[in-house]
């Protein structure tokens, strides 16, 4: 095929003459062209993986490379003097997913189509996101994020379900967004909406009228649930994807030859955490109402459906009122009784139930006794879920729990985002890695080679130049690449312990003041947004923000130390951010983090983890050894004794260490008041020494002592290099592609 000519053909002039507002056009047009080339409809069984968010990135460079042609269209530009990069710029992110849980799904589906499986993608499609986060007085403001365009990725069907509530019927409209495989099929995202959704309700920031569902019901990813219209609008959302969903799924197995009865050699519904759990009871009502009788419906289901747990915080598995269903979904009512009931027949553990006694509806627990697997997201996840979170159900159901440790799509967080890196290997190692991650293994034969670990250093630089620029000229913020850069980018919660770095921050600023300089200059980074109603996560981007603003402005300590928060994190700046990274920032409290995968796709971009025994942390420890990995803090075992026994004080940490209470009392400092917020500054203080639920302050004293480590070891370039290379050639296990391979192994048998 000739590329340069389809394009002049598609844009009517040379590509010379043309716009980038156009190439960007044309090459969506033929992208879209050769995706549906590949698209097949072989395979009895299919799996359908049905999530609430699907963090997708921008896809103009993503496809190109999984079908071939990225180097060849990226030559014709510029010998045309033109720039990809800067046509990839125009390219709106999908707003469709918020953090991990998204952006796995997403690299699912990428390693569902690249391994040539039959799969597809189901959610909603969200007209603004979650939010497009702007700081304003150091504080975050959240205001709305549009990202569909007259042409996108984003192709509207004919395909309509009818979704009925309590009160309210409405249609539901299909959209598909082509999912590409790396050398292989092409595979959708279907994405469900409602014509009559009104993005202009949304007028003040984020605020909108909840109570009108048909103009608002795909409007936000995760609607603020502060209230009781809040809420209930999070179980419109999620009945709408499910019942719409169940509809598809049923139509397009009975049109695959499905008797009902026999579904389950028809298709497995891997459900992504318990968002779209009602899509058990609403499986079960339309296969009664198509004439199977209620046991034999149940069976079919049971044997159909299948669930990963993300998490091991109780307040994540989402509960809700009977009441509130019944306001909703009055039809699903009598089916979760019917659930209920079978439960308390067969087990008389209350704890086990269905429908607790504050008439609350636990979703995690339709999930595990209705389906037929349930998976953690990394070993030490799985051991938790099954020795502790979970470990009533574990008792009943010891078959269905297994591991599926995450993974991460190599084409987008190497291929993509780290050109320089990629082009390095080829050339080292060859190509076989991108389609066989262990291929990186072959990296370790050069850890002596002088010259591989000046090029891994050089590369680096070269990325954080590149970064350095980008925010200069984006984001107005001034770094210099010839300091450490130490990243800790990930969803803003307590958990994963930003106020951790950020005591640390302030510890180091003192010293610095006290005349104790540091071994090499260090630049942190931060990205993150927090939830709009969880406040203490707000009040720790206050902080960020503020200490942003006193420590670059003092020119007795910056020199040695910057903080930079980042604005609007998203995936395409964490695509900037990765290859820049020297120390990645891993830091929740042990026992808390299901997986993470950001620490996988820092690893394979050559940063070094600074990290607690959590989530996947523990598999990247085993697979690079001590001496390429920064680990401190309490273990898992001891962080949940701590909860076990109350006999966690931080306030004793707060009296008894003067590193902590020094930086502790600077939050409400005259420094941080002159330009901080009080009331934030000082609800976040008294929750650090009077409640610390996650620990920050039993980690202190450890995070020091090792951070300080590292960044002595950063020192010694050679040697630091070859702990960038043992990581990335340590890096194939945490492919998505073997998650994949693994899922279908183990659960789907497709």
């Amino acid at each position: 095929m000739d590329i340069q000519k389809k394009l002049e053909h598609s844009l009517g002039k040379p590509v010379s003459q043309a716009e980038n507002r156009e190439l960007y056009s044309a090459l969506l047009s033929l992208v879209q062209e050769m995706a549906a080339d590949r698209e097949r409809l072989d395979g009895k069984k299919k799996v359908y993986y049905i999530s609430a968010e699907f963090l997708i990135g921008k896809l103009l460079s993503n496809n190109l490379i999984n079908l071939g042609i990225y180097g060849e269209v990226k030559k014709i530009l510029k010998d045309n003097g033109k720039d990809l990069c800067q046509i990839e710029e125009l390219e709106p992110e999908p707003s469709l997913g918020n953090g991990g849980l998204g952006r796995l799904a997403a690299c699912f589906l990428d390693s569902i189509a690249t391994l040539g499986l039959a799969g597809d993608g189901i959610g909603l499609n969200y007209h603004l996101g979650l939010f497009k986060q702007v700081f304003e007085n150091h504080l975050q403001k959240e205001t709305p994020n549009p990202w569909i365009e007259d042409q996108s990725w984003l192709n509207r069907t004919d395909v309509t379900y009818p979704v009925e509530f309590g009160g309210l019927k409405v249609t539901a409209r299909m959209y598909d967004i082509e999912v590409t495989g790396y050398h292989n099929r092409t595979n959708r995202l279907h994405l469900f909406d409602l014509d009559s959704v009104d993005d202009s309700i949304a007028a003040d920031g984020i605020n909108f009228n909840k109570e009108d569902i048909e103009k608002n019901l795909t409007l936000f990813l995760y609607p603020d649930d502060s209230d009781e219209q809040g809420r209930l609008l999070r179980i419109y959302q999620q009945y709408f994807m499910v019942s719409s969903g169940a509809q598809l799924i049923l139509d397009e197995c009975v049109a695959r030859g499905c008797q009902l009865y026999d579904l389950p050699d028809y298709a497995v519904i891997q459900i992504n955490d318990t968002h779209p759990t009602m899509v058990i009871p609403e499986l079960i009502r339309l296969l009664t109402a198509r004439g199977l009788d209620m046991d034999t419906a149940i069976d079919v289901v049971s044997r159909t459906c299948a669930y990963t747990n993300h998490t091991i915080l109780a307040e994540a598995l989402e509960k809700w009122p009977i009441a509130y269903l019944k306001k909703v979904v009055p039809q699903l009512v009598p089916i979760i009784e019917v659930l209920d009931d079978r439960v308390r027949r067969k087990f008389d553990d209350e704890s086990t139930a269905i429908i607790d006694r504050n008439d609350t509806v636990h979703m995690a627990h339709i999930d595990i006794h209705y389906s037929f697997s349930v998976n953690g997201v990394a070993a030490l996840h799985t051991e938790i879920l099954k020795n502790s979170e979970l470990h009533n159900f574990y008792r009943l159901y010891p078959e269905k729990f297994n591991n599926k440790t995450n993974g991460i799509t190599f084409r987008r967080w190497l291929l993509h985002c780290n050109p320089l890196l990629t082009e390095f290997l080829d050339e080292t190692i060859g190509e076989g890695y991108k389609k066989d991650a262990s291929e990186l293994e072959k990296l370790l034969a050069y850890q002596e080679d002088e010259t591989v670990l000046e090029k891994l250093l050089e590369i680096k630089q070269k990325n954080k130049e590149a970064l350095s620029t980008y925010l200069k000229e984006t984001q107005k913020l001034e770094i210099s690449p010839d300091t450490i850069f130490d990243i800790q980018i990930k969803r803003l919660h307590e958990y994963k312990r930003q106020q951790l770095n950020a005591l640390y921050i302030i510890d180091k600023y003192l010293e610095i003041k006290a005349g104790k300089i540091p071994a090499a200059p260090v630049t942190a980074i931060f990205g993150a947004k927090a939830a709009p109603a969880y406040v203490i996560a707000k009040d720790i981007i206050h902080l960020i923000l503020c200490l942003q603003e006193i420590i670059n402005n003092d020119p007795e300590v910056s020199p040695w130390l910057k903080v930079v928060m980042v604005e609007n994190y998203n995936v395409t700046m964490a695509e900037k951010l990765i290859p820049a990274c020297d120390i990645s920032e891993q830091i929740s409290l042990a026992s808390k983090e299901a997986s993470g995968t950001g620490n996988m796709k820092f690893m394979l971009n050559g940063a070094v983890t600074l990290g607690t025994e959590d989530g996947a942390n523990v598999e990247i420890h085993e697979c690079v050894g001590d001496d390429n990995i920064f680990v401190f803090g309490a273990s898992s075992d001891e962080v949940i004794s701590h909860y076990a026994k109350a006999d966690y004080v931080a306030r004793d940490y707060y009296e008894q260490n003067p590193a902590i209470k020094a930086a502790v009392d600077f939050m409400t400092g005259e420094e941080m008041l002159k330009i901080g917020c009080r009331e934030n500054l000082e609800r976040l203080q008294n929750e650090l020494i009077g409640k610390d639920w996650f620990m920050t302050l039993l980690d202190f004293d450890s995070y020091k002592e090792t951070k300080e480590r590292a960044l002595q070891a950063w020192t010694d370039r050679k040697a630091w290099a070859k702990k960038a290379l043992v990581n990335i050639a340590k890096a194939g296990f945490f492919s998505s592609d073997r998650t994949i391979e693994e899922y279908n192994r183990d659960i789907w048998h497709l």
